[in-house]
Parts: C-alpha cells; structure tokens; sequence
C-alpha cells in the first residue's frame, strides 16, 4: 500500500468510526446499519484481506438474536477497525528520534519524507544551506494546497530559480526569506509539530552520522523564535510587485 492509499485508507477508517452506530441498535435490520457493517467489512479487507475472516465473524455474532454475542461481536468489529486506524498511522508517521549512520543516505531521506508528508496546512523549514538538490528531493512530497515557506542563508542562487519554478506548479503558497547568522536546521509542521536536523537537510547522513528528533518541551519556544526570523526575514520570493 503506497502512502497516498494509507491516507486515503486512514480518512475512510476515521469517518467509519466516527459514523459508528449506537451498540444498543447495531443489531436492528435497518438499511444504515446493514450499509456501515458492509463498508467496515469492506475497509478491512482492503486493509489486510486475510482479516475479512474475523471481521464476517464477528458480523455474524452482531446477528445473533442473544444480546450478550452481539454486543461480543460489536467491540471485535470496532477492535479490528482501531487496529488498523494503528497500523495505517505507525506506517505513515515518522519515528520520532532517528540516529543515521554514516552513508544511510537513503534512510535519512526517507524520515524528511515523512515528516513532510504530514503537512496538511503549512511546511516551514529553516536551514542556511537550502538549495536546488533540496527542492527536487523533497518539496515535490508536499501535498497540493499546502503552503511552504523556507529560511535561509546561503545559496539562494541556486535554490530560487527552482522555487520559481516549482511555484507554478503548486497550489500552495511558496516563500523564501533571508536571514544571516542561522545555523540550526528545524522542520515545523502545521504550527504544532517541529523536527530538528543534526544536519543540513541535502547533506543528511551523506558525509558524517546525524541525528532527527522530533521537538517536545521546546517545541513552542522553538517556533516563536524562528517565526520572528521570519516575519524580520528579507523577502527572496516571491519578488515583490
């Protein structure tokens, strides 16, 4: 299952649960409930066929005329549904601290990938060595929609013609500022997930080990000192009018 089919397969899962009937009408033959024990049983076996089994099982325990084995029934079929609510999430969600030896190129993309990926609203990064390579390797991960600001130092005469031309082909907004005198790299996700990079994001693990933590108790200190590098930051792009 591709990631794009995992989230679409976790936002079915959400909205079955949330449109779960009453357990004390579950067993009534109504055409809502007949259609709900029908798309959960579907949405299991999309997610892992060999479960359809126990999912039929405990549906036909929801038949029984016995209230205790339909109630039995009831909690395994939201059991299973929770199950792989979890599963979809741990696939989809980076690990939280990474370290990343030397040469692991490959595995240090792959946790930037996800983080980016968890972006539904607002991506902003900070690192002093943004360029192009960064933006061929990671920004086409951005869902459509979301916008992307970067803060940086250096290289931006090679990191701005590629925006330029990656903005025409988003939905999203995308800015770069300047600011000298950065030396730390933080990915922010949404406003209320940060990441930190031992290092810069287009060299991860490529010539020393790294590491990637996931900020907790710093996080808000975290985002209120670089959104005010922001907003104080010198606007690259888009040019003004």
């Amino acid at each position: 299952m591709t990631a794009d089919e995992a989230k679409a397969m976790l936002l079915e899962l959400d909205d079955i649960l949330r449109n779960r009937p009453p357990r004390e009408t579950i067993r009534h033959e109504t055409d809502e409930n007949f259609a709900w024990l029908g798309r959960a049983a579907a949405a299991i076996a999309l997610w892992k066929p060999h479960k359809s089994i126990p999912m039929e099982s405990h549906i036909a325990d929801i038949q029984q005329t016995l209230g205790a084995g339909a109630t039995k029934g009831y909690a395994n079929v939201l059991i299973l549904l929770h199950q792989a609510r979890s599963d979809l999430l741990m696939q989809l969600e980076p690990q939280t601290n990474v370290a990343i030896d030397q040469g692991q190129v490959f595995v240090y993309f792959d946790q930037i990938r996800k983080i980016i990926e968890l972006a539904t609203s607002d991506i902003f990064i900070v690192d002093p060595y943004l360029d192009a390579e960064f933006v061929s390797r990671y920004l086409n991960y951005a869902h459509k929609g979301v916008n992307i600001r970067l803060l940086t130092t250096h290289k931006l005469a090679s990191l701005l013609p590629s925006i330029s031309a990656l903005s025409q082909e988003r939905t999203g907004n995308v800015e770069v500022r300047h600011r000298d005198n950065l030396h730390d790299r933080f990915i922010i996700i949404d406003g209320t997930n940060g990441y930190q990079s031992g290092a810069s994001f287009k060299d991860g693990a490529k010539n020393a080990p790294t590491t990637i933590f996931e900020i907790s108790d710093a996080f808000n200190g975290v985002k209120g000192i670089y959104e005010d590098l922001w907003i104080n930051g010198v606007v690259k792009f888009p040019a003004a009018a």
